[in-house]
Parts: C-alpha cells; sequence; structure tokens
C-alpha cells in the first residue's frame, strides 16, 4: 500500500512535466516515511542532459538531508532508470528503488541491464518494479501519441 501511495505522488510529479511540455516521468524520495524530495523531467525546458526526475530528487534529498549518502531512502520514479540515473543511484548509496514502467530501450534496472545489482560495485540496491505499471505506462504512451498527432498536423 505504501508503495502505491508513493507512487501516485511521484506520478504527481510526472504531471507536472507534462503540464510543462516534457516527458512525464516523475520521482520522489522517502525517508522515515516522508517525502524529502521530489523531481520531474525537465530535459527540454533546462536544455541539460543531467535533468532527468532522479536526478533532480537526489539533489535535493542531498540537500535535505545534508549529504551525499542516501542510505536509508527509497527511490520511486514512474520510469525504469537509465544508466546514468542508475549510477548516481549507486553512487549516493540509495537503499531501495520502485519503479513503474519498465524501459525497453534504456532501462538499466534488470530490463536491459541491472546496474543497480551489479555485484563488482560496492554498493546494490534493493529493486521493486511495476508498482503501477499500467498507470505509469499510459502516461507515456498517452503523451508521445499526442506529440505524433501534433507533428501530423
Amino acid at each position: 500500500m505504501m508503495d502505491e501511495m508513493y507512487m501516485r505522488e511521484a506520478m504527481n510529479q510526472a504531471l507536472k512535466a507534462q503540464a510543462i511540455g516534457e516527458v512525464p516521468i516523475g520521482a520522489v524520495i522517502v525517508f522515515k516515511d516522508r517525502v524529502i524530495a521530489t523531481g520531474y523531467n525537465v530535459r527540454e525546458t533546462e536544455q541539460t542532459t543531467l535533468s532527468h526526475a532522479e536526478l533532480i530528487a537526489i539533489e535535493e534529498a542531498n540537500e535535505n538531508i545534508g549529504s551525499w549518502r542516501l542510505e536509508d531512502c527509497t527511490l520511486y520514479v514512474t520510469l525504469e532508470p537509465c544508466p546514468m540515473c542508475a549510477g548516481a543511484i549507486v553512487q549516493s548509496r540509495i537503499k531501495r528503488v520502485v519503479y513503474g514502467a519498465t524501459d525497453p530501450k534504456a532501462g538499466c534496472a534488470g530490463t536491459l541491464m541491472n546496474l543497480l545489482n551489479d555485484e563488482r560495485f560496492n554498493h546494490q540496491v534493493d529493486v521493486e518494479k511495476g508498482i503501477l505499471k499500467e498507470e505509469c505506462s499510459k502516461l507515456l504512451s498517452n503523451f508521445f501519441r499526442e506529440l505524433r498527432n501534433k507533428k501530423k498536423q
């Protein structure tokens, strides 16, 4: 139940991205049953590669905790993390990642590879996948359908 509740908050973040024309991806970080950071995709708005929802949330969590180590935190994200975000998750020592939709083109939490559980790194992350998968997937598919329709017009 808690995973679904926090994933819904991540979906609310994704809707903020969608409202400004960004790909609807949202993230929240939870520490001691409290949301301490949020983020949503602003890559097009900011024109920076690093403006993924997860990275924005990680930076905010670092500021709120006062440490780069997020050891007792859970990251909820609507789309499976890409290689860049998976690397940041490992480096920040996040304990657990919960994601909604899988990413067949860039997913690095089990789909294309699993950087979060690679034992060659000094930190591994517990992964829970598919929480509200259909709803998270629908956000993305609807967004891209509308984008294609606009391009046709």
